[in-house]
């Protein structure tokens, strides 16, 4: 049987909290130093508001005070396919509300950063992230 348990560590990215500011939310710095990657899954709640647009935006760096947007080629995914679209209608489970999405990182800086955007205030959404460090240098991970 293959073990994915001693190869990765997780982390709290984005605690689960509600939207309640278009201004989004910073997520925690992630420091990377020792994995080949990190993989961000992101879990959002019900939605009530139909034009919210929640769009996650992932930041990189040497240092932790000079962060900066990921380029592209540095992702796994897209920006916009892990974020959750405005409808026009109601949503539906497990398609606008209560879905995750994912997101990764191959860059190469130590630093990285997963934000969220939102387009309108949406307080009964709650949304979080949790950080998936992978391909370490040295195995088995810690399990704190």
């Amino acid at each position: 049987m293959k073990d994915l348990h001693d190869v990765v560590r997780t982390k709290t990215a984005l605690a689960p909290a509600a939207m309640t500011t278009i201004a989004g939310r910073a997520g925690k710095i992630i420091d990377t130093f020792g994995y080949g990657g990190v993989e961000f899954a992101l879990a959002y709640g019900a939605v009530t508001a139909t034009n919210a647009t929640i769009t996650p935006v992932l930041l990189e760096g040497s240092v932790t005070g000079t962060m900066t947007s990921v380029a592209d080629a540095d992702m796994l995914g897209t920006e916009a396919l892990a974020a959750l679209p405005a409808q026009a209608t109601s949503r539906t489970s497990g398609t606008g509300k209560n879905v995750t999405t994912r997101l990764g990182y191959k860059g190469s800086k130590r630093y990285v950063q997963l934000n969220i955007a939102s387009s309108a205030v949406t307080a009964a959404v709650i949304v979080s992230a949790v950080a998936t460090l992978h391909s370490p240098n040295v195995a088995p991970t810690v399990n704190p």
